[in-house]
């Protein structure tokens, strides 16, 4: 009999021989078992739509902009970049096959041979020509600001979907270990983006697991907040039905009828409400804190009823920038697989603002199959979701932060697979010394442009540095060997972004951070606020 190829396709679960059968959620997640999901978190959109019309009663609107304190109601503080996190579970590569990775003076500093070749790329296709000290290399690509690997399967599903944002990109890579096939990596940093100001309009975060984290890893312990744990959003119907009033539609047609029932159950809510003694020692402070907060809850129901009535306004699958003959996804690939629906659920409620964070779980990259093709396949359909996540913050004018990361990695052992023509090493087994993780950014003003600190510019592109033998070097930077401080260095980068840096460290923000000192800290900031933002928002 003909021996089976080791190819796997994107959809087909993954058997390792040097693995145990799948017990858990995550293992399953991780080898394909079960499609991952997607997870969102957000708060007010009002800052994005900006003053507006209501068919809410004017003294309701009056008492919420003047008694509540948290009410998100009218216009806002300001909206926040959007942000987006894809949860790559299993343990992807990221280093040298995707994204450049080299040594103490940034990605244009090679790495030896050998470890490029532990990378999955052999000598004929090195990143760089002989001479180190060259601009670009043989094989480089920066395009979108950060250097790829020009075969970067990656690469390639970005660039099919997002082309046109070529200039308007940048990115930074950051060099850590991560463990190998665990769900303990605590990279998910919704919770502290979240905390740094960014707010939805009817969600604080979703994510396509139901989770705490949204997402298959885990998110810092010290960062969680109950109150907006993520809600699932893993297909259009999740986001189209996220405004159900109930059985009022059976009972009234017009949309201005149910906010009028809408507004008449917080009117006699708020009499109940005054009648209650919560037993708070302190009526004057915490009481009025709680009934408020419960008043206006149903005030922000009503108001999310009256500008949601129409489900297509949520819905991915009915917004031609998405699918269509114009749009992201043709109707036959977006009907034909899921992780694009997922993908694209996720970043519209983000994107648009009805959501504040999201993360993109997308599962069996565990694809250490002594092979190669295996791989290459979800690279690509990563990309293609990143890239179209991308194209969409393009098509709707609005800047996005994309953090890419995975629980562990991969390495070669130098055997080569023949893929489209190029030869590349075959993912041999897991590796959590060659991992790394990275983030893009998207600006419709221009792209980010990157912080120069003593003249070190290139040096903010990699925010940490691995050895030449292609392992993560541990001191080069406090994520190198903590994924709890490669969370803080995303969300300081995310807060830089708006040029709030300086209050990373300060009281309701991370006041016990472990970056260091501002200047410490300034070292680990890939770029300078953009070009979008104006007084720490969008303008």
């Amino acid at each position: 009999m003909r021996k089976r190829s080791q190819y796997f396709f994107p959809d087909e679960a993954l058997r390792h021989p040097d693995h145990r059968r799948p017990r858990s959620r995550r293992e399953f997640i991780a080898q394909g078992f079960r499609a991952g999901c997607a997870t969102l978190a957000g708060t007010s959109l009002y800052s994005l739509l900006g003053s507006r019309a209501h068919a809410i009663s004017p003294n309701l609107l009056d008492s919420a902009f003047t008694n509540y304190t948290s009410c998100d109601l009218g216009t806002v503080a300001g909206r926040k970049i959007p942000f987006i996190c894809f949860d790559l579970a299993g343990g992807a590569n990221v280093a040298g096959s995707n994204i450049i990775v080299g040594g103490p003076g940034g990605q244009r500093d090679m790495l030896s041979t050998e470890g490029y070749s532990r990378l999955g790329l052999p000598a004929d296709i090195l990143p760089f020509a002989a001479n180190p000290a060259s601009v670009s290399g043989d094989f480089t690509d920066d395009s979108l600001g950060i250097l790829f690997h020009t075969d970067s399967a990656m690469l390639r599903g970005i660039q099919e979907k997002a082309a046109a944002t070529s200039g308007l990109v940048n990115g930074a890579v950051i060099p850590g270990r991560s463990d190998n096939d665990t769900g303990n990596n605590p990279h998910n940093p919704m919770y502290g983006i979240y905390r740094a100001g960014l707010r939805g309009q009817i969600l604080q975060l979703i994510g396509s697991e139901n989770s705490e984290s949204g997402g298959n890893s885990m998110a810092p312990a010290m960062m969680i907040d109950p109150e907006i744990r993520p809600t699932k959003v893993d297909r259009p119907s999740d986001a189209s039905g996220l405004v159900d009033v109930g059985d009022l539609t059976l009972l009234l047609d017009d949309p201005e009828d149910i906010v009028s029932v809408m507004e008449s159950m917080k009117r006699i809510t708020d009499f109940k409400l005054d009648l209650v003694n919560t037993g708070i020692s302190n009526p004057s402070d915490e009481d009025k804190r709680l009934k408020d907060r419960l008043s206006c809850e149903y005030l922000r129901s009503t108001d999310t009823v009256e500008k949601f009535s129409n489900p297509d306004a949520l819905d991915p699958s009915a917004d031609p920038n998405i699918v269509g003959p114009a749009g992201i996804f043709s109707e036959a690939e977006f009907s034909g697989d899921r992780e694009f629906q997922k993908a694209a659920s996720v970043m519209k409620l983000v994107i648009d603002g009805i959501a504040g964070a999201g993360t993109i779980e997308m599962g069996g990259y565990d694809y250490h199959t002594g092979d190669r093709r295996t791989g290459e396949d979800r690279d690509l359909r990563a990309g293609r979701c990143i890239g179209a996540c991308l194209e969409y913050a393009r098509l709707t004018n609005t800047p996005v932060m994309i953090y890419v990361f995975s629980d562990g990695s991969v390495a070669s052992n130098g055997s080569i697979e023949v893929v489209n023509g190029v030869g590349k090493g075959v993912w041999s087994g897991d590796n959590s010394s060659t991992a790394a993780s990275f983030f893009l950014v998207f600006d419709p003003a221009g792209a980010p442009a990157l912080m120069d600190t003593a003249g070190d510019t290139f040096r903010h592109q990699q925010l940490g540095w691995m050895r030449p033998d292609a392992s993560v070097d541990t001191a080069s930077s406090p994520a190198a060997n903590n994924v709890n401080l490669n969370v803080e260095m995303v969300i300081l980068n995310y807060m830089a972004l708006h040029g709030e840096q300086n209050l990373f460290a300060e009281s309701g923000f991370f006041p016990g951070q472990g970056l260091g000192s501002a200047g410490n800290r300034d070292r680990l900031v890939a770029f300078q606020p953009l070009a979008s933002i104006n007084g720490g928002v969008l303008s």
